[in-house]
């Protein structure tokens, strides 16, 4: 591995450099599944005794920042892709905290040069500090020549 990027995950991984709460408001998350196209009524119905948020409602919150402050700035960076992982469903009507950090970084050599990728990773727990769900963001930034 690059003496950069060891040096990157030895300062910045896995350490919170952001929080925010969130309110999950019912009809916010009902208007989410429907314009995803779901059918499902635990989605679409309050009064549904499993009524939930769909599992990737979570992927459109974000905290205030994406990267820790004096993340090394690698090159050029964009949106490498999203990813959830739900452990227990997010109830609307409640409010959730998010906590970020960045869960990896790495790089990968291609044609084009070197790339370095920066997956952050929300967290997110109820008012009981149940973790329901993580929402993984990566950042690729490809080096300048």
């Amino acid at each position: 591995m690059d003496q950069d990027i060891t040096a990157a995950r030895e300062k910045f991984l896995n350490r919170d450099f952001d929080e925010k709460t969130f309110a999950i408001p019912a009809e916010k998350t009902i208007e989410y599944a429907r314009l995803c196209g779901e059918t499902a009524p635990r989605f679409l119905d309050a009064s549904h005794p499993e009524f939930q948020a769909p599992p990737t409602y979570i992927a459109s919150l974000s905290g205030s920042r994406s990267l820790p402050e004096g993340f090394p700035r690698f090159g050029l960076g964009m949106d490498a892709g999203k990813g959830v992982e739900c452990f227990l469903p997010v109830r609307p009507g409640t409010t959730i905290t998010g906590r970020t950090h960045l869960h990896d970084i790495y790089s990968k050599t291609g044609r084009s040069g070197r790339m370095v990728f920066a997956v952050s990773r929300m967290a997110f727990f109820d008012a009981d500090g149940q973790h329901l769900a993580n929402a993984d963001s990566r950042l690729v930034m490809r080096e300048k020549s």
